[in-house]
């Protein structure tokens, strides 16, 4: 599978909430790769600043539509909700 687009969602993770975010990264992660159409890859990137997870998809329209799946909005956003500081960031990136 080709990667075509990347959804980078960067947390503003308090340093004793990140490893509760990491447990939600890992219980998710295999199911977003097994479930989600166009997924190619999942990342946990940890700054001192913030946390970011790097989604790899095949096309924009699936990054797109994994923030409406029911995985992404009942169990991802849910677990992670409670962790953050302020609103999270969501970018979207086109690979050329």
């Amino acid at each position: 599978m080709s990667l075509g687009a990347y959804l980078q969602i960067t947390l503003d993770i308090k340093p004793e909430n990140r490893e509760a975010a990491a447990k939600v990264y890992t219980e998710y992660r295999q199911p977003f790769l097994n479930q989600i159409e166009g997924a190619a890859s999942k990342n946990l990137i940890v700054r001192d600043e913030v946390v970011q997870v790097l989604h790899g998809f095949n096309t924009v329209e699936h990054a797109n539509a994994y923030l409406d799946s029911d995985l992404f909005k009942n169990n991802v956003f849910v677990g992670l909700q409670a962790l953050w500081s302020s609103d999270s960031v969501i970018d979207i990136y086109q690979v050329t």
